[in-house]
């Protein structure tokens, strides 16, 4: 057993993790696990997990498994939630780094442990596999709070895996030892397998699942709290317990710029922006020193290039310079903007990314949605309570030692031991002594015990010939100084615990600086930073459309942007809406293209077309509106129509005011030319079918 502490066997024990679902404990722990939350609290889960109750037993020769499945998915649920993916408030530790922790500190002697020879003691607790305990043994090594590392733990910048267990060392912090352990305040539970105990939840005095962050992925529900400041968190608690205000805010070890306008105390929904810092160090050159949270070196480099590749950027070399701090050198090409690149990188790339917070914590076997002001509140309540326990064990102890102490004062200066000398029986000892302690127990402050007549017997002569009497008192005033101490600080607690936050935050927290900047982040459109440097090919007849290509049956419309949208109209008098991309389908036989406007097509089209089912000629002017990308629109009354003229244009007084109609020579039309005023047709929407301007099939159509 851990440091030699051996839990009383009447302590409580808890349902065990890992079990089959023959040996599994009642399932209303399971179904409370799904209810997620408190009456309170409105934590959803999937509708699977929902409709997951257990149901009785029925004799279905078609599914006669049916029972047992649905029980064991609840089995299961309960598990992930409870045990492997969900931090618990008492002491911020998934069941993985609870283990890895007291495994840690039942193998502590101040000296570094082989990670290989902690996994392998672990896992005599976690009934999993080496590898998840070791990846999560090396994330609390790359922290540093509670593990110190020895070795190659990987880099959390770049994104490098450490190296293999067998060659990389670690033990317990001191902040770890001072704020997470005490076996005398500790409840236990019985191993998966029944062999040995391990810690219920480890007696943490301080919120480290807000000093560390957690991430989860349960059975219906996510977890995701985000890392604070050490120093920060010690005045939140200190400002708690003095009944003051106080605001807490996310502070990543990456550095970065970030908007908490919306954090919303972690709560879920909130959103959480985080940009890089980049400088400008000459004209062409700028780099990257810090990260958002939750991206590498390696990730942001990709994105980088991901959008070079798409036309977005204009860099002619990136080079990654990142040791102990971050480095990322972008060179631009000569014809890149330098005064858009910043703003293009924090668009196009990771150089921007955005967190979604959603603080989740196991209280009393069920999972509870809160905001992080609240679990730094009961965390901190809990360390008061904690250190108050500690205090009342302490004055126990204390009051323990003044007693016999101050018996073997009693026992040796009034030579009680004599009496003994002629006793025959161990009773008869025993007898002598007791009678012996009568005139003087009214010295003493509780009854004398068989116990304490039995410690009496077991001092030696040399301790009692060697007895000082001036010792023994200094012994005993020293023990009543600190037993008025104690019961001062149980008396003032909250005195003492704020007390214990300064203590700790000067011991541990000097150096700790926030290295998050606080600042609100405008949104960039991409439209303002994104250049025109892609080239805009078309191949009419095929119908295709497409970027930068040297085919021969393309050619070249105009320069545009890789965001830029096209719309197209076809001879079947259809139009369509699309994103330009390296190559893309829009229609047969393209009349007329052009780049759509960011703020809406504001063109107005004359148009004059052959319908396929009435025969007759229209003419109609309209405006697009608004229109949906990749949808096919008829601007005809019939599909199967036939596009005779075509004219666009951004000024209404440019709109042609007559053409020229030329018939087709087979008609029976007398007059096969004619002139038709559009000056008096109205502008409509795209939907209207127009106003006839011939029954006769046309030939061609020219404006006059």
């Amino acid at each position: 057993m851990s440091k030699g502490h051996k839990p009383s066997d009447d302590q409580p024990e808890l349902p065990l993790a890992g079990q089959p679902a023959s040996a599994a404990p009642s399932s209303e722990p399971a179904a409370a696990a799904l209810s997620t939350a408190s009456e309170s609290d409105d934590a959803s889960l999937t509708p699977a997990a929902e409709t997951a109750a257990p149901v009785a037993p029925q004799n279905n020769d078609a599914a006669p498994l049916a029972h047992s499945y649905r029980n064991w998915f609840l089995d299961y649920a309960s598990y992930v939630i409870l045990d492997r993916a969900v931090p618990h408030l008492d002491d911020g530790l998934k069941p993985v780094q609870r283990r890895i922790l007291h495994t840690l500190w039942d193998k502590d002697d101040g000296r570094f442990h082989k990670v290989a020879n902690i996994v392998g003691a672990t896992m005599a607790f976690h009934p999993h596999g080496d590898a998840s305990i070791g990846a999560a043994l090396v994330g609390m090594g790359q922290r540093g709070w509670l593990v110190e590392p020895q070795g190659n733990y990987g880099n959390t910048l770049t994104g490098d895996d450490a190296a293999a267990p067998r060659y990389i060392e670690c033990r317990l912090t001191p902040f770890a030892r001072e704020v997470l352990f005490n076996p005398k305040t500790t409840l236990w539970q019985k191993t998966y397998d029944g062999r040995s105990q391990e810690p219920i939840t480890l007696p943490a005095k301080f919120p480290i699942t807000l000093l560390e962050g957690a991430e989860g992925i349960a059975v219906g529900l996510t977890t995701k709290i985000l890392p604070h400041n050490f120093n920060d968190l010690c005045r939140a608690a200190i400002n708690h317990l003095q009944g003051k205000t106080f605001r807490i805010r996310p502070d990543f070890p990456s550095g970065g710029i970030a908007d908490f306008s919306n954090y919303n105390d972690g709560e879920r929904g909130a959103k959480v922006k985080v940009r890089a810092k980049i400088e400008q160090r000459s004209k062409y050159q700028f780099a990257i020193t810090e990260l958002p949270y939750g991206t590498t070196t390696e990730s942001l480099k990709s994105s980088i290039e991901s959008a070079i590749a798409k036309g977005k950027l204009k860099v002619k070399r990136i080079e990654d310079m990142t040791s102990e701090s971050v480095e990322i050198l972008v060179e631009l090409s000569s014809t890149a903007d330098p005064d858009k690149f910043i703003d293009q990188l924090y668009v196009f790339t990771d150089c921007e990314v955005t967190l979604s917070p959603a603080a989740c914590v196991i209280i009393d076997d069920k999972p509870h949605f809160m905001g992080v002001s609240e679990i730094l509140r009961r965390s901190v309540d809990r360390a008061r309570m904690l250190l108050g326990r500690e205090l009342e064990i302490r004055l126990g102890e204390l009051e323990d030692q003044w007693h016999a102490d101050s018996l073997e004062r009693i026992f040796i200066e009034e030579r009680i031991y004599r009496r003994i000398e002629g006793a025959k029986t161990w009773e008869a000892v025993l007898a002598e002594i007791d009678e012996g302690l009568k005139p003087h127990v009214k010295k003493l402050r509780r009854a004398v015990t068989h116990d304490d007549l039995v410690r009496l017997t077991e001092i030696r002569i040399k301790r009692i010939s060697a007895y000082n009497r001036f010792k023994a008192d200094e012994a005993i005033k020293a023990l009543e100084a600190e037993m008025k101490q104690v019961k001062h600080d149980l008396a003032h607690l909250t005195d003492y615990a704020v007390a214990w936050f300064e203590r700790l935050q000067e011991k541990f927290g000097k150096g700790v600086k926030r290295r998050t900047q606080s600042d609100e982040i405008e949104q960039i459109s991409a439209a303002s930073v994104v250049v025109a440097n892609q080239k805009l090919h078309v191949n009419r007849a095929e119908g295709f459309i497409a970027l930068n290509t040297r085919k021969d049956d393309f050619e070249f419309v105009q320069d545009v942007t890789p965001l830029d949208d096209v719309v197209a109209f076809m001879a079947d008098a259809t139009c369509k809406l699309v994103r330009v991309a390296d190559k893309v389908f829009v229609g047969k036989n393209i009349e007329h293209l052009h780049v759509v406007p960011k703020d809406g097509d504001d063109r107005y089209y004359t148009l004059i077309y052959q319908d396929k089912e009435s025969g007759k000629a229209f003419a109609k002017r309209f405006q697009l509106g608004g229109m949906t990308r990749e949808k096919v629109y008829n601007l005809a009354a019939s599909e199967g129509s036939k596009l005779v003229f075509f004219d666009e244009t951004k000024n209404p007084e440019s709109m042609p005011k007559a053409v020229t109609v030329y018939l087709s020579g087979r008609c029976s039309a007398r007059v096969k030319e004619f002139i038709f005023d559009l000056s008096e047709l109205a502008v409509g929407g795209r939907g209207n079918k127009g106003v006839t301007v011939t029954q006769y099939p046309i030939r061609d159509v020219k404006r006059a």
